[in-house]
């Protein structure tokens, strides 16, 4: 049997398709089910971008708190740029929202791999994450990575390939010099003939 968040996403991927996308009539159903994504550690960036898009054609019906949550899930998607996107279509005077601001605060940090600051910050924000399913551990192997890159020298591509330090660039050769007497060999060809 199909999980809630599949069901959902079909309806919703139905829902997305063609000027249905605009109707805010179908924002209840969205938001529903960005607490679907929350719950169940999914993520979906395009239904995320469309309730942004109809808050942004529709100003009144925003809602603080599935902003909130669908920021914290693109944070959750790091390295990806689903964080700039998403912040990208929030106006700025709900940027300057309490919770919001504190997001958009937490996403710098990650992003300019300030790590100590971001998990010392995050925890005097708890509320924020609260009922988040996975947020923790998708932010962990996301710092996991950078810190790896930063102290191996490992490189990103424009297509997000991590590309590990060249080890041919790094290897040093050796001369082994091994000093053979005849006499301990003369013992060794002795025995296999």
């Amino acid at each position: 049997m199909a999980s809630a968040f599949e069901q959902m996403r079909a309806n919703v991927g139905k829902l997305l398709r063609g000027i249905d996308r605009y109707n805010p009539e179908n924002l209840a159903t969205l938001e529903r089910y960005v607490e679907t994504q929350v719950k169940e550690n999914a993520y979906d960036l395009e239904a995320n971008l469309a309730i942004l898009k109809l808050y942004q054609f529709n100003p009144a019906y925003f809602q603080v708190t599935v902003t909130s949550q669908i920021l914290l899930k693109a944070l959750t998607n790091l390295p990806h740029t689903d964080f700039t996107l998403c912040k990208c279509m929030i106006d700025q005077t709900h940027q300057e929202e309490r919770p919001i601001r504190q997001i958009l605060y937490l996403g710098n940090l990650l992003e300019t791999c300030h790590f100590q600051s971001f998990w010392s910050s995050l925890e005097e924000n708890r509320e924020f994450i609260d009922g988040i399913t996975g947020f923790e551990d998708s932010v962990r192997k996301y710092t996991q990575v950078k810190v790896w890159m930063s102290k191996y020298g490992w490189t990103e591509n424009e297509e997000e390939q991590i590309f590990i330090f060249n080890q041919e660039e790094s290897v040093k050769p050796k001369n082994i010099v091994e000093k053979i007497d005849f006499e301990s060999v003369s013992s060794i060809m002795a025995t296999s003939q």
